[in-house]
């Protein structure tokens, strides 16, 4: 197994792998951070996890030549756990809606949507759509609930959370297109996702930091 030689795909592994780092990053310092209802931050800490490992094997699959079945085998766990960490993100959101017990109940459910979405598209032709429309889905019910939380105030940082939903919405639109950038270092579609997602996360750590305070997690203290 060798480094591919495409520019675009060198680039795509490097950001995916930057991403990788990143969530590994925000999930130590969420947790680290945390003093107050651990379980939501678990949950958060989660998502980053099972996006760093996605991205990892992203960086992988994109930076080196190998077999096709060796290829496709890792193709397996990435869309498993981009199943997975997407449904565990609206769970996120209903728990800073609706309470610990209410996200507590949608945990197996979430979980089985993911492991679904993962039959689909082992099932299906067109995997990268079915994940676009599942995705866009998902996100655009979490961005109606902290829009709804931001304009009551009923959570700190919400509406930081809401511009990171929006930023990963726009990185998903780059990546379903054609656009690229020639530059030193040429970036496709996939690397402008990454660049673009990089931000996205960034803002999404802090706004749920934000609502680590206490007077803003008064539902269901653990």
């Amino acid at each position: 197994m060798s480094a591919v030689t495409s520019p675009t795909e060198l680039t795509t592994s490097a950001t995916d792998a930057v991403l990788a780092v990143e969530c590994v990053v925000i999930a130590i310092r969420l947790w680290r951070d945390a003093t107050v209802n651990r379980r939501r931050v678990l949950l958060w800490c989660w998502i980053f996890g099972l996006l760093s490992f996605s991205s990892l094997l992203g960086a992988i699959v994109h930076g080196f030549t190998m077999e096709n079945w060796i290829r496709q085998a890792l193709w397996k766990p990435l869309y498993l756990s981009l199943g997975v960490l997407i449904s565990l993100f609206v769970v996120g959101a209903v728990h800073d809606w609706r309470g610990q017990t209410v996200a507590g109940h949608l945990v197996p459910w979430a979980i089985g949507a993911g492991v679904a979405f993962y039959g689909l598209t082992e099932f299906a032709s067109g995997a990268f759509i079915i994940f676009v429309a599942y995705e866009a889905a998902v996100m655009l019910s979490a961005l109606t609930i902290y829009s709804f939380l931001a304009a009551r105030r009923q959570l700190r940082g919400a509406w930081i959370i809401v511009l990171g939903i929006v930023l990963n919405l726009a990185a998903a639109g780059i990546q379903a297109s054609r656009l690229s950038i020639q530059t030193p270092l040429p970036l496709d579609h996939n690397g402008l996702f990454h660049v673009v997602q990089m931000v996205a996360l960034a803002t999404l750590a802090l706004g749920v930091r934000s609502g680590m305070d206490r007077s803003q997690l008064n539902r269901e203290p653990v």
